[in-house]
Order: structure tokens, then C-alpha cells, then sequence
């Protein structure tokens, strides 16, 4: 196998904001700043899915010409560490990943990979511990259905817009885009949230109501766009 593409420095240092934060903290920094990120109807494949942040590597997918053209060798070209975000235009009757899709991903090191359509052979993305987050899951083969139409190219996933290269964040609770020009805004803000949270956790142990913590710490405010 050739080796996998090295991440960026720049792709790692932004990766590294996002350290400790999950997806509801980061959307709560989202909504502050009134962006649109929340990737509506995507789901993990494993309910105990621990977060996952990485940079975008788009693919578009569209209904395949006659002959039809290539599925999957797209996947030589991402990076170690990428999330592999793929808009089948939210297609439930055919799959655009399967098992060894899975297996070759894993091998290379790649974080994760976000759908917006379904996927398949699950128990391998299950037992490798494989991060998958899609709209479902369905047998039938897309290979002759439909095919690769550009990569890093700007796509859609459940009603967001991901250019290539945003953060993708994604965990139990599902999946949030962060646009590259504002990872590092949305990432402090989310730290900062997530901060005055915990501490509305720290006074409720201490015997304090939830009302008189939440207005200590501004509670109603934390996610309302300034």
C-alpha cells in the first residue's frame, strides 16, 4: 500500500482547538455566533462514538453517465487525519461505502467519514471502531447508480454547505461543520461555554439551585448570537 498523505501543520493546529470539546458545545458556539453548521439527520453508526475532529476532504457524488464513471479511488488522495465528507444528496437507495472502503481507510489513518446518503457492510465499520456518520444504512451497491463527480469541491450535508478543508467535529450527538475561516472564533467561543457549563455543574453540587447558578454564571446568554 502507498503511504497515506501527511497532515498539514496548519490542519493540526487547528485540529488542536477543538481538544476536550464535543459537538453540543461547539454548536452552542455556533448558534453565539450565528452560523449555520448543524448537519441535520446524520448520525453515528455506533451510539458510543467518542469525538472526532478533523479536516473536510469533499466528495460529490451524482447519478452515473453510461458507461458509468469511478466510486471510490478518490480515497487515495486524503490525508491522515482528514474526514472524508461525501454529499450523495441524501440517496437512501444505494450505498457509496462499504467494508473495504473501511478497512483502506483505517489502514490510512483517516479520521472519519460523514455521509449524506447511506452506508453499508456495518459490522466491519463496527468491529474495527471505524467512525461512520450517516442517514442510514442499506445493502444495494451504488457502483453503475452513481459516481464521483468532483472532490474538495463545496457540498452540501444535511442542509449545511462544507467547502473543503472546514472542521468537521463529530461524535454520539452527531456532526457540526466549522468554517475554516472561523475555527478559531467558534473554538474559543465553544471553550468559553463549556467553561461557565462546567461551573454551573461545580455550584449545583455544592448545594446551589439551578436558577441562582445559571444567573451567577449567565447561563441564558451563553448561546444567544450578540
Amino acid at each position: 500500500m502507498t503511504h497515506p498523505r501527511n497532515a498539514r501543520a496548519e490542519d493540526q493546529a487547528l485540529v488542536a482547538l477543538f481538544a476536550g470539546l464535543d459537538t453540543p458545545g461547539v454548536s452552542d458556539a455556533l448558534d453565539k455566533l450565528g452560523l449555520h453548521g448543524q448537519a441535520l439527520g446524520i448520525m453515528p453508526l455506533a451510539v458510543d462514538t467518542r469525538p472526532v475532529v478533523g479536516p473536510a476532504f469533499t466528495v460529490k457524488y451524482v447519478p452515473a453517465s453510461n458507461p458509468p464513471g469511478t466510486v471510490g479511488d478518490f480515497i487515495d488522495e486524503v490525508a491522515e487525519g482528514d474526514v472524508i465528507v461525501i454529499d450523495n444528496d441524501g440517496r437512501t437507495d444505494c450505498t457509496v461505502w462499504g467494508d473495504i472502503l473501511t478497512q483502506y481507510a483505517g489502514l490510512r489513518g483517516i479520521a472519519a467519514t460523514v455521509i449524506d446518503g447511506v452506508c453499508r457492510d456495518v459490522s466491519k465499520a463496527l468491529g474495527d471502531g471505524y467512525p461512520l456518520f450517516t442517514a442510514g444504512r442499506f445493502m444495494r451497491t451504488g457502483k453503475d447508480r452513481v459516481q464521483v463527480e468532483s472532490v474538495n469541491t463545496t457540498v452540501g450535508i444535511g442542509t449545511v454547505r462544507v467547502a473543503s478543508r472546514d472542521i468537521v467535529v463529530a461524535d454520539a450527538n452527531g456532526v457540526v461543520i466549522v468554517p475554516r475561516a472561523r475555527a478559531r472564533e467558534v473554538a474559543a467561543t465553544a471553550h468559553k461555554i463549556e467553561d461557565a457549563e462546567s461551573r454551573i455543574r461545580e455550584q449545583i453540587t455544592q448545594g446551589k439551585s439551578l436558577g441562582e447558578a445559571r444567573a451567577a454564571l449567565g447561563y441564558h446568554k451563553l448561546q444567544t448570537k450578540d
